[in-house]
Order: C-alpha cells, then structure tokens, then sequence
C-alpha cells in the first residue's frame, strides 16, 4: 500500500513537472539529459523508489525516439552544450536569492538611487551658472567649461576606488566615505571667490558624489536576480533622468536670484538631509558581508536598525544572533586592503567588457555633448537667461522619465522571452545559473533600436539648431532624445552587471570610468567643434560615430557568450590554485 502511495506521489511530481515545463516552452529530454535527471530523483527520493516515466529515455507518444537536444544548444547562445552529468539546474536554485520583501527591496533601492542622484545633479545644477561664474571669476567661458571637465574626470577615476572598496568592506562604509568628503567640498566651495580654488574643490567634490552611481548598481545586484533587475536598475536610471531637469531648474533659479554661492550651500544641505537618515536606516546589502541579508553585520556595517532589532531579540529571550555564518563570510572576503583602481581597469579591458563598455561611454559622450552644450546655444540663439536655460532641460528629463518605467518593463519581457526560446525556465526570486544563457543577446536586442533611433534624434536636434526653428521643435526632439538614449543605457548598465555579478560595484565602476573620460572630452570638444563646423554637422558627426561603431554590439552577441565562458573558467582555476596554496600554508603552519 505504501509502495503504491509512493509510486502516485511520483506519477504526480513527475506530471506537474511535465506541465510547469511545457508551459515554459521546454522540450523533451535527450537520452543522456534523462539519464540525469533520473540520477537526480534517485539520489532525493532514494534508489529503492520507482522513477517517474515521463523523464525516461524509452520512447515519445508517437512511438518515436526523441533527440538528444540540450536546453541551450551552441547555435543559439554560441556556447557548447553543456554536459547533463555536470550541470546545474538552470531553473533556479532551491534558496530564494535575498531575505527582503518586495517593499524593502524597493525601499534599499530607492535609498541608493537617492543617494546616486547626487553625482549628476551636482553637475547639472552648475550648468546655468557658468556665464555668471565666467563674468564674476574673470575669466573666458573656456576655462570655466574646464571645472566641468575636470569634475568628470574624477567621477570617472574615484569610483574605481569606492566600487572595489564596497565589494570587500561592504555599501555602508563606502557611502560615509563619499558623504563625508563631499559634505565638506560643498562647504568649502560655498566660501570660496577664486578660481583655482574653484577648479581644485569641484575635483574633490566630485570624488565625494561620484562613488554613490557604482554603489548604486551593486546595491541592485545585491537584492536582485537577473530576472527583475530592468525594474530596479529602471528606478537606479531616475538619477540620470532627473538630474538633468531638476539641477539647471534649480541651478537657474538659485543663480538668478541668490547667487552662484548658494548652488554650493544648498547641495550641503540637502546631502546633510539625506545622508544622516541614511547612515540610521539603511541596512547593509553587500553579499560577502550579509549574504542574502540573514547574517548579522560586523560592527561598522550595521545601521541603527540593526542595534535595536538585536536588542529586541535579547529582551525577547531570543539569545544573540548566530555569528558563524558571519565568521565564514569573513574568511572567505579576508583582510579590507586599500582600493586597488587595476581591478576596474582588468574588467575594462576584458574583451566583452571592453567592446560593451567603450560603445556605451561614446553614447554617453554624445549625450553630455548636448547637454553641455545647451547653456551658451540656447543664449546665443534665443537669447535666454540661466533661467530659461534650465527649463530647456525639462523635455529631456520628461523622456527620460518615460524611459525609467516603461524600458524596464521591456528589458524584463526581453529576458522571461528568451529563456522561453532557448527552454530555460526563469523564476524571479532565484538567481538563475547564466552559464547557457543568452544573456548578451536577451539585453542588446532591447538597446539596439533604441541606439538606432538616438541616432536619428542627434541629427535632427544638430540642424534644428543650425536652421533656428521655433523653439517647439528643439523641445520634441529633446524629449525624444532623452527617452531614447536613457533607455539604450539603462540597458548596457544592467548587461554590465550581469556579465559580472560577483564584482558588481567594481564593473560599475568600469562604466562610469569609460563613460565620463569620453564624458568629459565631449564637454571640452562641443564648443569649438560647433563653431568649426557648425551645429548641424557636429552633431550629424556624433550620430554616424554611433553607427560606424554599432558592430561592436554584435560582435557581443555573437562571441559575448563564449567570452564569458572563457572567463569563468580561468576565474575557477585562478580560485583552486589560491585554495591549494592556503591549504598548504595551513598544513606548514
């Protein structure tokens, strides 16, 4: 009788087995893949327990043998089929990947998009004042664009010390870091009148805020599976979306009517309201500190939170937390040395890495060429103060923010859609295993056009411009811009993350060091190219070196998933030989 139950009890497993994977689009296993995935019954239900005939290698309904396909052949991704004996179930692993809610999961990320909202709104609030800051300074338009280029310069350079800084000592510490300094920046630059002081303390600044982006993205890779992060790092885009209309707004109108001081004050201020919040609740997310948000941090990882809800837990006759998991974690992470920036610069120049990232930073480039561009066209050509040239930024950040909610949604449909094609069962709660996954290809596919279409737009904004049309037409176009480049973007800034989910604030920190050098050679390039060869074919320029470059992405999807193979492999050799070597100096000792 209990043979019988046992033997229903696995007809029924294996049934809805059956089902879930016909509905994901699955096919029918191989001979080798059953032999497998009998093994793997046998080794949960015990070997005197029968197998469920579905997963046996007889026969198909038709009485035909079935092929022996694998899930994801080499065709479809440009990977080898992977061996049944050896690998894991794609689907998803048993354990949900974070601890968090879905609240709190939104609640960790917001926080970091706030706190990343600082880099380009202090960048963008400056725009309106540099014809004030050239008059009042004594000096030419060109050296106060030079504050700009330099501020980009370091929002390249530092957070190739914070992203590598937060992976080993974890989010919190890297965040009081960057408040601190550029907390005091913001003071100091409020009460200085010179212009070397204001080229100096605009670098420092922009070392203190440029470090929250990288965490930012790493917060997300921290709380997210792949399967959901085009919601998440959608809500991370809002700094690039907002920035661009709340800072010249804001920056026209405190200039106008305060002075260019009160830029400074009023940044102070708003990073003291933010950050001491901050420092209170945000808990820490970094994986090899709190894995998936069950361990207890160390002393100067934990928030006020954390005090209060161990306390409870004493009172409550709880005991204290469990400290070994959190001792585990520790060895495994080892020793917080200095920030070594050669670790952003090796995913940099890794060859998928490179070809994905340069692409994305000359977007970038094309973007801040407009946008830094706007001050003294909008003056020369419709005659507007700091004022009206702020609120020329707002159909960007209207695109934009159409582009955070709505992109997202896509990149999420692209991803569920090719796990479907290639038999892939994706669930979002699960990280799932991306050896044989065509992740290059279910991002890209969703950036391509758009990329395509931001073409366009740069072309028609450039001679726009030349032909000063009324000023409806720039705000279209503006709009158009700014939906189609953020949603191109937003998409290579999640492809980063995927392709390197272990480092993540340090491959952030790879994008944000590409994209703001050539960032900040646009912003210094945009004016005397337009007036050498005027609006119309310097932006035309812009919009075919995006073309001329777009087979780079290609070549991604083609040779991307290979690559990334490649280097996992060499990762796992390089991690075997260290383990062999602590062993023996353990057995030495």
């Amino acid at each position: 009788m209990e043979l019988n139950k046992g033997h229903d009890a696995s007809a029924d497993v294996a049934r809805d087995d059956t089902k879930e994977h016909e509905q994901v689009g699955t096919r029918t296993p191989g001979p080798s893949e059953a032999k497998w995935k009998n093994d793997e019954v046998s080794a949960i239900r015990g070997p005197d327990s029968p197998l469920p005939q579905e997963i046996t290698p007889s026969s198909s309904e038709h009485g035909s043998p079935p092929k022996d396909n694998t899930a994801v052949t080499e065709s479809s991704t440009g990977l080898p089929p992977a061996d049944p004996l050896t690998r894991q179930d794609t689907s998803a692993s048993e354990k949900p990947y974070s601890s968090y809610t879905l609240w709190e999961k939104r609640f960790i990320v917001l926080t970091a998009t706030m706190g990343a909202f600082f880099s380009p709104f202090t960048a963008q609030i400056y725009f309106p004042a540099l014809n004030t800051l050239a008059k009042d300074l004594h000096v030419s338009s060109s050296k106060i664009n030079l504050t700009m280029t330099t501020y980009m310069i370091l929002q390249a350079i530092a957070p190739a010390f914070i992203g590598g800084f937060s992976d080993t000592a974890g989010r919190r510490p890297a965040y009081i870091i960057c408040f601190v300094i550029y907390i005091a920046a913001d003071i100091a630059l409020a009460l200085q009148n010179n212009y070397v002081a204001l080229l100096i303390l605009r670098m420092v600044q922009s070392g203190g805020s440029s470090g929250t982006v990288a965490l930012a993205n790493a917060i997300v890779a921290d709380v997210a599976t792949s399967a959901e992060r085009g919601m998440y790092i959608g809500i991370t885009s809002l700094t690039g979306i907002l920035a661009p209309s709340l800072g010249p707004i804001l920056g026209g109108i405190i200039s106008q009517y305060a002075g260019w001081q009160w830029i400074f004050w009023f940044l102070a201020i708003l990073a003291a309201v933010f950050f001491i919040p901050m420092l209170l609740f945000m808990p820490e997310t970094c994986r090899l500190i709190v894995d998936d948000g069950t361990v207890p941090p160390p002393a100067w990882n934990r928030s006020y939170m954390n005090v209060i809800n161990e306390r409870k837990r004493v009172k409550a006759g709880l005991g204290k937390p469990d400290y070994s998991k959190r001792d585990e974690l520790a060895k495994k992470r080892g020793k917080v040395r200095f920030p070594n920036p050669l670790e952003t610069l090796v995913v940099a120049f890794e060859k998928e890495g490179f070809l994905v990232l340069f692409y994305a930073g000359v977007v970038y480039a094309g973007f801040y060429a407009v946008i830094s561009g706007m001050p003294s066209q909008f003056k020369d050509i419709y005659g507007f103060n700091d004022l009206k040239v702020g609120l020329m930024y707002l159909p960007i950040a209207g695109g934009s923010l159409l582009a955070a909610f709505v992109q997202g949604k896509i990149i999420d449909w692209s991803w569920f859609r090719e796990g479907r094609r290639v038999g892939i069962k994706v669930t979002k709660s699960r990280q799932q295993d991306l050896s044989h996954f065509p992740v290059e290809k279910a991002r890209l596919q969703v950036a391509i056009p758009m990329l395509f279409l931001a073409c366009i737009c740069t072309i028609i904004y450039g001679w726009i411009l030349h032909f000063r049309v009324h000023l409806a037409g720039p705000c279209i176009i503006l709009f158009f811009q700014g939906y189609t480049l953020i949603a191109a973007t937003q998409t290579i800034s999640i492809l980063i993350v995927d392709i390197n989910p272990s480092i993540a604030g340090t491959a952030t920190a790879a994008f944000n060091l590409i994209r703001c050098l050539l960032g900040a050679g646009a912003t210094a390039l945009i004016l005397p190219m337009t007036r050498a060869m005027g609006l119309g074919w310097s932006y035309t320029l812009i919009a075919l070196i995006y073309v001329l470059l777009s087979p780079m992405l290609f070549v991604v999807i083609r040779y991307g998933p290979r690559w990334r193979a490649e280097r996992k492999e060499r990762d796992e050799k390089k991690a075997s030989v260290k383990a062999e070597k602590a062993v023996a100096r353990g057995e030495k000792a």
